[in-house]
């Protein structure tokens, strides 16, 4: 006999989205944000039910999920709230790896696929272990915005990922995502300058007026789901450190 499925699951955060598909519940995930666009050939069928900060409480209403993912950081407090009343919320707060594993598990209990969790936490954790020690300290900047400039500071997954790819935080003494000026920038004399590819879609056309402010540092742009992305994305974080980013640096 063949048993349906009674999970119907709504998903307020992109990299939870792509969890909940590698954890094989194509058909449980009912809802999602129009952010939420991996996998790409499996989501489109998929209503959306507004932004990641600007939810449509009554699409949520009318798909009746029996789960919410949703994130302290990446959704707003008065949307988790609301929804909080009237639904199951899984809230889930993620800096550390320790903190990113933890949650993979908790999902994974949540939804019913703990062996799936387990699994995939037990390769992320052996492929980062994987990598090899940079020679020599890296001190880097990560830009995450532009007009104003805005870093990642600690206390955030990009921080543990900097940390995880060898690199310094040369704003690491800095909390959250602090705006900084160019003094800020020329006084700390990063190494490297990272371009995320999100939230602020950074360009070749942003690398010059940083490169004229640090002239000796490499400015490189990078892929911002591999920093930030704290769910089955962690599987491609080792490789794209060791053939993408390392080798320019090394």
């Amino acid at each position: 006999m063949i048993m349906l499925s009674t999970q119907r699951i709504i998903s307020l955060v992109p990299s939870l989205t792509e969890l909940l598909f590698e954890l094989g519940l194509d058909k449980e995930v009912v809802g999602r944000t129009k952010f939420c666009v991996y996998p790409a050939d499996r989501i489109n069928d998929i209503p959306i039910v507004g932004g990641t900060k600007t939810v449509h409480h009554d699409r949520i209403e009318a798909l009746q999920p029996t789960l919410i993912l949703a994130n302290k950081e990446e959704n707003t407090k008065s949307d988790v709230e609301t929804l909080q009343t009237r639904f199951n919320v899984l809230l889930t707060n993620v800096v550390t790896m320790s903190d990113a594993l933890n949650m993979i598990m908790t999902v994974g209990k949540a939804v019913d696929r703990i062996t799936e969790a387990w699994q995939l936490t037990a390769k992320i954790s052996e492929s980062l272990a994987g990598l090899p020690p940079l020679p020599g300290p890296k001190r880097a900047a990560y830009l995450i915005w532009q007009d104003p400039w805005m870093v990642a500071g600690n206390q955030t997954f990009i921080d543990t990922m900097l940390a995880v790819a060898g690199f310094s935080n040369v704003f690491g003494h800095q909390s959250r995502y602090p705006v900084v000026s160019p003094a800020d920038l020329q006084a700390v004399k990063p190494d490297l300058i990272f371009l995320s590819s999100e939230p602020y879609p950074f360009r070749e056309t942003h690398k010059a007026p940083l490169q004229a402010l640090c002239p000796n540092a490499q400015i490189r742009l990078v892929d911002g789901a591999v920093f930030s992305w704290y769910g089955s994305r962690l599987l491609q974080a080792a490789d794209y450190f060791k053939t993408v980013i390392r080798p320019a640096f090394a």
